[in-house]
C-alpha cells in the first residue's frame, strides 16, 4: 500500500472517514457581466429587485387564456410526465442506497428433516428433525472509509439532478406553449391578411377585366392583376395549412385536445400581453438555472464516486450475527437451554486485483473531469443564450418601429398608384408593384411583432424563470 493511500486512510479516519475529495464549485468560465454594445440595452434592475428565476410563470403570463392552456399542458404533457417518473425512479434508487447504511434484521423459522436409512441405523430407519427460530443481521459492512456513504451520496445527487431536470423541462414547456400560441396568433393574422388581400385583388382584377373587355386597355393590365390574385390565393392556402399545423403543435404540447376558447381570438398585438422583464441581472443568475444545477448535481455525484473508488484500496469489515433457539422437538424450541447464537465478523483486505482498483479510481477521476467540463459547457451555453436574447431585445423595438413605418409608407404609395390607375393616368403595373411591396411589408411587420413577443418568452426561459 502506497504512502499516499496510507495518508488518505489516516486523514479519512480523522475527518469523518470519507475519502471523497472536498467538493468545490468550479469557477464560471464566463465574464461577470452581460455583453455591452450597440445591440444591447443599458442594464437596469427592477424596482422591487425580484429576480427573474423567482418570478412564477403565472406572474409572467398575463393572458388568462394562455395561462389556462399552460396549466392544461403541465397536467397532460407526456415529456413532462416522463421527467416526473424519472424522479420517482431516482428517488427509489436513492432509497435503496440509503438503506445500505443501516444494518438489516431478518426473522427466520426453519425445519430440517432427514431420514436415516435402515443400513445406517442398525435396524429400522428413522426420521430426524431439527427446528430453529431466531433473528439475524445479514452481512453488514462497517463503513470505516465512507464507501457506502459515498454510494448513497452519489445516488442522492443523481436524484436531485432529476429534480432539476424536471424543473428545466417544466420551464421549457411553459415557453414552448407560449411561443406556439403566439405563432398560431401570428399565422392567423397572416391568413386574415392574405384573405383580405385576395378580396382586394379580385376587385382590381374584375375592374381590369371589364376595361379589357370594353377595349379601354390592353390585356397586360388584366393579366398583371390576375398574377396578384393567384399569389394571394396561394398564400391563403399556405397559411390555412400552417394554422392547422400550429393547432396540431399546441395539441401535442398540451397532451390533450385544446378547447377552442383557449386558442388566440384576436390579433397578435392583442394577445401578447406578457410582463416586462429586467435586463440588468448579474451573470451569477446562470448558476441557478435548473439545467446548470442538474449538471452540477452530476458533478457532485462523480465526486462522490471517487470516494467509492478510493475505499476499494482499504480493508472492508462486515458483520453477520444471529440469535434464537434450536431443538429437535418443536415443543422445546423456546425453552431454556435451547438458545443459540452466531457471530461472524469478516475482514477482507485487497492484496492483488490485477490493477482493477487503480483502473476504477482512474475512471472515477476521469468521469469527474468530464462532469466538470459538462458543467462549464452548461454555464457557457446558458450565457450565450441569454446574450443572444438580450441582443434581440435591444434591437427589436427599432425593428418593429421601422417595419411599422415601412407599412405606412408602402400603403400610401399603393393608394396613390391605385387612384392613378383608377383614373387611367397610368398602367396597373405601378399599382401592382406597390401592392406587392405593401403586402410583403405587412407580412414582415407581423413577423417582427411575433419576434418581440417571443423574445420576452425566450428571455424568461434562458434566465431560469420560476417554474412554480
Amino acid at each position: 500500500m502506497s504512502k499516499t493511500l496510507i495518508t488518505l486512510a489516516v486523514t479519512a479516519l480523522l475527518a469523518g472517514c470519507n475519502l471523497a475529495p472536498i467538493y468545490e464549485r468550479p469557477a464560471a468560465p464566463v465574464t461577470p457581466a452581460w455583453p455591452q454594445g450597440d445591440a444591447y440595452q443599458p442594464s437596469a434592475q427592477p424596482a422591487d429587485g425580484k429576480a427573474v428565476n423567482d418570478l412564477a410563470w403565472r406572474e409572467f403570463i398575463a393572458d388568462p387564456q394562455l395561462e389556462q392552456l399552460i396549466e392544461l399542458s403541465l397536467a397532460n404533457n407526456r415529456d413532462l410526465r416522463v421527467s416526473i417518473l424519472n424522479i420517482e425512479a431516482a428517488r427509489a434508487q436513492y432509497g435503496v442506497s440509503r438503506a445500505d447504511r443501516v444494518p438489516g434484521l431478518n426473522a427466520s423459522v426453519a425445519q430440517t428433516a432427514q431420514r436415516v436409512p435402515d443400513n445406517q441405523a442398525n435396524g429400522e430407519g428413522y426420521i430426524s428433525r431439527q427446528y430453529s427460530a431466531g433473528l439475524g443481521i445479514p452481512a453488514f459492512e462497517l463503513d470505516f472509509f465512507g464507501k457506502v456513504k459515498n454510494l448513497s451520496e452519489a445516488a442522492l445527487q443523481l436524484y436531485l439532478g432529476t429534480e432539476e431536470a424536471r424543473r428545466a423541462q417544466q420551464i421549457s414547456l411553459v415557453s414552448e406553449v407560449a411561443n406556439a400560441w403566439l405563432t398560431l396568433a401570428a399565422d392567423q393574422e397572416r391568413l386574415r391578411l392574405a384573405q383580405d388581400t385576395l378580396k382586394s385583388q379580385q376587385i382590381s382584377y374584375e375592374l381590369s377585366k371589364r376595361r379589357f373587355e370594353a377595349g379601354a386597355t390592353s390585356g397586360l393590365d388584366m393579366y398583371e392583376a390576375q398574377t396578384s390574385v393567384e399569389t394571394a390565393r396561394s398564400d391563403v392556402a399556405v397559411y390555412t395549412a400552417q394554422v392547422a399545423a400550429d393547432q396540431n403543435a399546441l395539441t401535442l404540447l398540451a397532451g390533450a385536445a385544446v378547447p377552442a376558447e383557449l386558442l388566440p381570438q384576436g390579433t397578435l398585438q392583442s394577445v401578447t400581453q406578457l410582463a416586462e422583464l429586467p435586463a440588468g441581472v448579474p451573470s451569477e443568475v446562470l448558476a441557478r438555472r435548473p439545467d446548470v444545477l442538474s449538471a452540477e448535481r452530476s458533478l457532485q455525484a462523480q465526486n462522490a464516486n471517487i470516494g467509492v473508488a478510493r475505499a476499494a484500496f482499504f480493508p472492508s469489515i462486515s458483520l453477520t450475527a444471529s440469535a434464537g433457539g434450536a431443538s429437535s422437538d418443536l415443543s422445546n424450541l423456546f425453552k431454556a437451554g435451547a438458545g443459540t447464537w452466531t457471530f461472524i465478523p469478516q475482514l477482507t483486505l485487497p492484496i492483488f486485483a490485477g490493477g482493477r482498483n487503480q483502473a476504477n479510481l482512474d475512471l472515477a477521476r476521469t468521469n469527474r473531469d468530464i462532469a466538470v467540463a459538462q458543467y462549464e459547457k452548461a454555464i457557457q451555453s446558458a450565457f450565450r443564450e441569454v446574450s443572444d436574447a438580450l441582443a434581440q431585445r435591444g434591437t427589436i423595438d427599432e425593428r418593429v418601429a421601422s417595419q411599422a413605418a415601412l407599412v405606412e409608407a408602402s400603403n400610401k404609395s399603393y393608394q396613390i398608384h391605385e387612384q392613378r390607375y383608377q383614373k387611367g393616368a397610368e398602367s396597373y403595373l405601378n399599382a401592382l408593384v406597390s401592392q406587392r411591396t405593401l403586402y410583403a411589408a405587412q407580412q414582415t411587420y407581423i413577423s417582427a411583432r411575433l419576434a418581440k413577443a417571443s423574445n420576452q418568452v425566450t428571455l424568461y426561459k434562458v434566465l431560469g424563470g420560476g417554474w412554480q
